[in-house]
């Protein structure tokens, strides 16, 4: 009876992990143009893109401990 809860917010949580790694992956590729089309990018751009790499990265590495896949 109280089993039954815990899968359901396992689902609930992964879910929301992969709508997390898709948004921040997104924002990573988005900083990374920036700085691409940047001649000389600043310490903020670059402060940014950086950021967003280390989101997206934990991100992955969560992922990998729970083993969630992106399967649809």
């Amino acid at each position: 009876m109280f089993f039954q809860r815990k899968g359901k917010l396992r689902k609930s949580f992964n879910e929301q992990l992969i709508e997390s790694l898709e948004k921040n992956k997104n924002e990573w590729m988005r900083q990374k143009e920036i700085v691409n089309r940047c001649v000389e990018p600043s310490a903020e751009v670059l402060y940014h893109l950086k950021l967003a790499e280390a989101k997206y990265l934990f991100l992955i590495r969560e992922a990998k401990k729970r083993k969630v896949t992106l399967l649809r």
